[in-house]
């Protein structure tokens, strides 16, 4: 078997990215109920002084600090990957995963804030695994095979979040099992997470030939990737139109889960069913939707409309009456989103020559960290001030104004070619 894995070993990363993804999915039923719902029996800020909305500036820090610290860490994590090799630091970074969601269920019991921003911060810090994992697929990887094999890691990735989420509503249910508490989950996100250590320094060969012990560590990377974003002419208008679509998306889902429980009244097992129910039409629509559409559309054409049609389905999501409603929304939503999130990453790799693709990937990576890292602390203030679906009407905006942006930015773009002295240059509209 091992032999088998050091000529591909692509099973063991794509199985330390599905556990990865259920640990994290894991979270999402479970943390709006610690700070924001005074009804749940989790609910951690009863006799405290905290007030609900402050319980909700509360969740939009908590949520925040773990994309913060991955923008920070992850293109340090790569570097150090390139240093020491794949299989430690990746394993280095399962460890922290490990550790951080035992800290988050400490928190819970001692009803201990500060821990629970160490647990989630620590965690960001070490979680740059996805980054190393594809680095790891691409040092054993044909460049005409890489595609497919960041395919299968994409359907990982799809599985892991449609199985978090609703293992982490029944395993905090005590209705299911009388032991079952708000804690069950992170223990089970810690054993996943350890295992999967064990699994990467038993089975996982080392995939990079010649580690580059003198390379120095540039600590600065990720603001250096952002400003590098917005100065690029051929690709500065895409990444202002994903920090705006991952922006949107972040405003909504910090706080969806919250008005799912003000509004519906959604228990934490409701919150998994529903965002698995996502999850699967998401899934769906990345296989079929996406791949027929790209047989007859280019990434900009399907891009003009799916971006502005997700944005606007998102505010679909406040007109419902009663929670099955929802229900007939999601299959529309996970199409417009499916197109738009595929299509993005496709159109930035495509907009890269081959010889900096890794590098206009990773500036990618950055700006979808860092647009994710903000929302959460303004949608705090905006649930506080207002109410909890006013960051989903935030969302709904931010996101059909990335629409607008790249419809007229993008169109506007020309490629420049250069044809050897002596003749007219073309200026051809880039589709």
């Amino acid at each position: 078997m091992r032999a088998r894995l050091a000529k591909n070993p692509l099973p063991v990363v794509l199985f330390t990215i599905f556990v990865d993804l259920i640990g994290f999915g894991i979270l999402i039923p479970v943390i709006p109920h610690l700070l924001t719902n005074p009804k749940s029996a989790y609910y951690l800020l009863a006799g405290t002084g905290i007030t609900l909305q402050q319980g909700f500036i509360i969740l939009g820090y908590l949520t925040a600090i773990f994309p913060f610290m991955q923008f920070i860490a992850t293109p340090i994590l790569g570097q150090l990957s390139d240093k020491f090799g794949r299989k430690k630091i990746l394993a280095i970074s399962l460890l922290g995963t490990c550790i951080s969601y035992l800290v988050f269920a400490l928190g819970i019991i001692l009803h201990n804030l500060p821990l629970l921003f160490i647990a989630r911060g620590f965690d960001g810090i070490t979680g740059g695994n996805l980054s190393v994992a594809q680095a790891a697929i691409a040092d054993v990887t044909k460049p005409e095979n890489r595609a497919k094999a960041f395919g299968m890691i994409g359907a990982a990735f799809g599985l892991g979040f449609i199985l978090g989420p609703y293992i982490g509503g029944k395993l905090s249910d005590p209705s299911i099992v009388s032991w079952f508490s708000a804690t069950t989950p992170f223990y089970f996100a810690a054993i996943l997470s350890f295992l999967n250590v064990v699994f990467v320094l038993t089975l996982f060969p080392e995939t990079l030939a010649n580690f580059a012990h003198d390379k120095s560590i540039e600590f600065g990377k990720s603001l250096h990737n952002i400003v590098k974003a917005f100065s690029l002419p051929n690709l500065k208008e895409v990444f202002l139109t994903v920090f705006l679509f991952q922006a949107g998306f972040g405003f909504f889902v910090t706080f969806f889960a919250v008005y799912l429980i003000s509004k519906f009244g959604f228990t934490q097992g409701n919150i998994g069913d529903f965002f698995a129910y996502v999850g699967i039409w998401i899934a769906l629509s990345q296989a079929i939707v996406t791949r027929l559409a790209s047989k007859y559309f280019s990434e900009a054409e399907i891009l003009r409309f799916s971006i502005i049609i997700a944005g606007e389905i998102i505010a679909l999501y406040l007109l419902p009456t009663a929670g099955w409603q929802l229900l007939l929304i999601t299959p529309f939503f996970a199409m417009a989103n499916g197109l738009s999130q595929a299509n993005l990453v496709a159109l930035v790799s495509r907009s890269a020559t081959a010889e900096i693709q890794g590098e206009v990937l990773g500036i990618n990576s950055s700006v979808m960290a860092l647009a994710q890292a903000i929302p959460p602390v303004i949608s705090g203030y905006i649930a506080a001030s207002l109410s909890p679906q006013a960051p989903v009407i935030v969302a709904s905006i931010v996101i059909v104004l990335a629409g607008i942006v790249f419809m007229i930015f993008y169109q506007m773009k020309k490629i420049q070619h250069f044809p050897p002295k002596g003749v007219t240059p073309r200026v051809v509209p880039e589709t």
